[in-house]
């Protein structure tokens, strides 16, 4: 089956936390005989940024970010099997949404793939005239980065004909452990953009255990931080680029994840940095939210913390020797758990499910 997938980048992590989940993914159904497409906006300075060439595994188009651009790519909607629009994208996000309806084929599976659900449905409860809304009867389902069943339960409510969660995972091809690197020293290092729905709660779990901890080391690495008031012992890198995540991961004596505001607030949403940090079997340390043991058990495969004194406590008592136990039982259960290989089966039989006989004969 032809997939078109119309999302961010594909090529390129600058300003774009989904593009690890899109390779994972979409390589995995790769595998298993998807002829893929994916279409990315020439947009945010992200082809300036890539961090992969054009993927063997699918066939990569690039287009202005004009109506002219737009127009041409939402014209190969019409040759798909399977047509996507990811939310997210940053621009024509509207129109291209209602293009995939319009131009694609009447038999053709139509989903809407949410990466950032509890942020779209807190702006659908805003706004009835949403697009996504307006769109969802004529949407056959909709996949989400994850929410788990407070996402499932809104989207129904909104008239989605079906919602299923899809959540980050490893692909370990891509992360995975590797020697450490001096660069990424520290005793816990946090890795993301700057955003104003994540700037409060990374204030709470990381410069506030850094002020408590003047004599241990501290590094934050993403885009937007560098005009930030920082405790002295906080070192900022910038942008890390995917190739160097790994080195990242495995470097400090313990990594932290810090969900933003709305993903915290409905649970169920491990960030892509979860499985990139287990899969280099790097210490985790993460705010707490709702379902975290159903993706690594606190205490033993994960360490959880309500807030910055925790973070503090959990690094102050961590030993080299319990970190890396941490760590590596982490590792085991997202490899037996929670790779792309067990995602992309589960999107597989979602697909086939739905590309039923009788779904074309409708």
């Amino acid at each position: 089956m032809k997939i078109a997938f119309y999302g961010s980048s594909l090529l390129s992590s600058y300003w774009n936390g989904a593009a690890t989940y899109y390779r994972g993914l979409l390589r995995d159904l790769a595998g298993r005989g998807y002829d893929i497409t994916f279409y990315e906006p020439d947009a945010f300075d992200r082809q300036q940024h890539r961090d992969i060439d054009p993927p063997e595994w699918a066939r990569s188009v690039v287009y202005d970010a004009t109506p002219e651009g737009l127009k041409s790519v939402l014209a190969e909607a019409s040759g798909a099997d399977i047509v996507v629009k990811a939310n997210g994208v940053g621009v024509f996000d509207t129109e291209l949404l209602e293009g995939i309806v319009e131009h694609s084929r009447s038999d053709a599976l139509r989903i809407f793939w949410d990466v950032d659900a509890a942020a779209t449905l807190e702006e659908m409860r805003a706004d009835e005239s949403h697009v996504v809304r307006r769109m969802l009867p004529q949407i056959d389902m909709v996949l989400t980065y994850g929410g788990g069943p407070p996402v499932v339960d809104s989207y129904r409510g909104f008239g989605a004909a079906r919602c299923v969660p899809i959540y980050n995972a490893l692909d370990p091809t891509t992360h995975h452990p590797v020697a450490p690197d001096d660069r990424f020293a520290s005793d816990l290092a946090f890795l993301g953009n700057r955003l104003p729905d994540r700037e409060a709660r990374v204030e709470e779990f990381f410069l506030k255990p850094a002020a408590a901890l003047p004599e241990r080391g501290f590094l934050i690495g993403g885009n937007g931080w560098e005009t930030k008031g920082m405790p002295a012992n906080v070192r900022h890198l910038g942008h890390v680029y995917t190739h160097q995540h790994n080195a990242f991961n495995c470097t400090p004596l313990a990594v932290l994840n810090v969900a933003r505001d709305s993903m915290a607030n409905i649970g169920f949403s491990p960030a892509t940095r979860v499985f990139e940090a287990a899969g280099a079997a790097a210490c985790l340390i993460t705010d707490a939210w709702e379902g975290i043991e159903l993706f690594l058990k606190p205490d033993s495969e994960v360490l959880v913390a309500r807030d910055g004194q925790d973070v503090a406590d959990h690094v102050a008592a961590l030993t080299p020797e319990r970190a890396k136990a941490i760590g590596e039982a982490a590792l085991s259960r997202v490899l037996a758990e929670h790779s792309y290989a067990h995602r992309g089966a589960q999107v597989d039989a979602i697909f086939k499910a739905a590309a039923r006989p009788e779904r074309s004969a409708a």
